[in-house]
This record gives C-alpha cells, sequence and structure tokens, in this order.
C-alpha cells in the first residue's frame, strides 16, 4: 500500500516493539512516527527478560532497555519518537529536566514526552528553551492545552506535540472526540509551534473522525491501523457523521493563549491517576530479588 491521496494527517504507532513497528510500516506502505510510554514499553520482551533475571532488575537496567527499544524503532520512522520521562506525583521539575536532557540524546529524532502538571510544564518551559522537543501528555481539558502552548511559547513549529486523550474521558461517559474537536478549534488560529497529537484511540470511528476533524497528528494501537488498512485506508472528509451515543459532550472554553501557564487550572484527575498508572507499570517491572 501507499499513503493515501488527501490523507494530511501524519500517522504514528502508539506502541513499544520494534517488530510491531516494521510490521505497520510494512502493511501502511509508510509511518510517520511512534509514541511510547512506561505502560507499553514494560510489555515488550526486552522488559520481561529483565525482571525474570535471577539477579533481579535494576532501574538502570531498564532505561537500558528503554534505549534499545527506541534506538531500534527510530530509524523505521522519520519524524519522530516520543520517549517519555519516569514521573510520579513526587518527581521535581529539576528529576525532568535532566532525564528530558539525557532522553533526547538517544535518538535523532526523539520527542521527551512530559506529564501536564507543574513539574512538567516547568520542564518543558526550560527544555524547549533549549531547542529540545516535547510531547506534553495526559491532556483532558482545554485549559491544560493552553497552558502549554503557553508554557512553551519559544518553540518552533514541530517541537511541541500535545496529547489530547480520547479514552479515559469516554470511559467515564464524556465524549472525548468532542474534547478532540475543541482542542483543535482552539489552535486553528494560534502560531502553530503546538500541534494536537491525538491519543487513547480506542475505535476505528476515534480514528476516522479524527482524520475528518483534520488532526495534524493521531498516535494509534497498531490494532486500529489494521483495521484501517483492511478497510482500504478511507481518508473520511467534514461530512463524516460520528456517533457518540450517550456520552455528554464537552463544551468548548475560550482561553487567552497569551496568559502565563500559571493562570491556567491544570489540575486533573485523569491525568493524575494517568501519572500514577504509568509509574505503578515501570515499577511493576523491577525485581528485589538478588
Amino acid at each position: 500500500m501507499a499513503k493515501p491521496t488527501g490523507l494530511h494527517t501524519r500517522l504514528f504507532l502508539d506502541g513499544g516493539d520494534p517488530a510491531e513497528t516494521r510490521e505497520i510500516v510494512e502493511l501502511l506502505g509508510f509511518l510517520d512516527g511512534q509514541t511510547t510510554n512506561p505502560s507499553l514499553v514494560a510489555k515488550n520482551p526486552a522488559f520481561q527478560a529483565c525482571k525474570e533475571k535471577p539477579e533481579g532488575c535494576t532501574n538502570d537496567n531498564l532505561w537500558s532497555a528503554y534505549k534499545e527499544i527506541v534506538s531500534e524503532i527510530a530509524p523505521l520512522v522519520p519524524e519522530s519518537v516520543s520517549i517519555e520521562v519516569y514521573a510520579d506525583k513526587d518527581t521535581t521539575s529539576e528529576e525532568m529536566i535532566e532525564k528530558g536532557r539525557e532522553l533526547n540524546t538517544w535518538i535523532p529524532n526523539a520527542h521527551v514526552k512530559l506529564p501536564i502538571n507543574t513539574a512538567g510544564l516547568e520542564a518543558a518551559e526550560v527544555l524547549t528553551n533549549e531547542g529540545i522537543r516535547v510531547n506534553m501528555t495526559l491532556c483532558f481539558s482545554q485549559a491544560q492545552a493552553a497552558a502549554v502552548y503557553a508554557a512553551t511559547r519559544s518553540a518552533k513549529p514541530g517541537d511541541v506535540y500535545l496529547s489530547p486523550f480520547v479514552g479515559r474521558l469516554d470511559d467515564r461517559g464524556e465524549d472525548g472526540m468532542s474534547f478532540i474537536k475543541n482542542v483543535i478549534d482552539m489552535f486553528k488560529e494560534s502560531d502553530g509551534h503546538v500541534e494536537p497529537l491525538v491519543a487513547s484511540v480506542r475505535s476505528l470511528d476515534h480514528f476516522l473522525y479524527a482524520l475528518a476533524l483534520g488532526a495534524p497528528l493521531i498516535t494509534s494501537p497498531g490494532k486500529i491501523l489494521r483495521e484501517w488498512a483492511a478497510e482500504g485506508m478511507p481518508v473520511p472528509d467534514a461530512s463524516f457523521t460520528y456517533n457518540a451515543g450517550d456520552k455528554q459532550p464537552l463544551p468548548y472554553e475560550a482561553h487567552d493563549l497569551s496568559s502565563d501557564w500559571r493562570t491556567f487550572d491544570i489540575t486533573h484527575p485523569l491525568t493524575d491517576s494517568g501519572i500514577q498508572r504509568f509509574a505503578d507499570d515501570w515499577n511493576a517491572v523491577l525485581s528485589t530479588r538478588g
């Protein structure tokens, strides 16, 4: 296959296995990038092998395995591989900055993935001022999206991805795709240094509607990309109808993108639980044996 005519959205694989990356590139005939996170790479056989070692698995072992994984993925995708810092509720901005600088040296096409909390935004402000590309993840509100824009104002187009999540909003009865539309609309008249990267895609309808909305970027599990390929890789236009069922649409919020990022309310329970989930999945691989 080849990239469909009229496809302007760049497509990323959300995964942590280079073998799957190769499979999707072969299936689609192209792939623009990849996103990884602690939960995804923890499923990689290299991580599981580390866990089963008689002497146990250290934090350094895990970072070494992570580096090997993304180093194998990087040459397969032209635009970007997102590599996530470790973060729990107590991780400081200084720790994120130090790790972000290191992760940026691993591969030439890195985006350093940071959570949208106070420490993550402080880190993003410093790292983007140094020319380091970032992907701000676990976005569940327009206020968070606006704060990312304000904190990274010095960045160039392409340097900042913003990952608004669909599925976890759907899980609590809110229409996650209405949130995606709101975020895309909010940035339409901006300077373009922040690009929405639609994440937590759970269904082919999520994927197709994001295409119809003109999302700059989508990151999708391999399962959804396989379904799309099986359907002939359609590219719907604005007439596409998305059925949210009984999920409640989220109203559009107007935010002043010229404001200081610290003036926005960036708190969201799904961000907090997402940070904890990623930290738990990373720590579960560590072993105290030996």
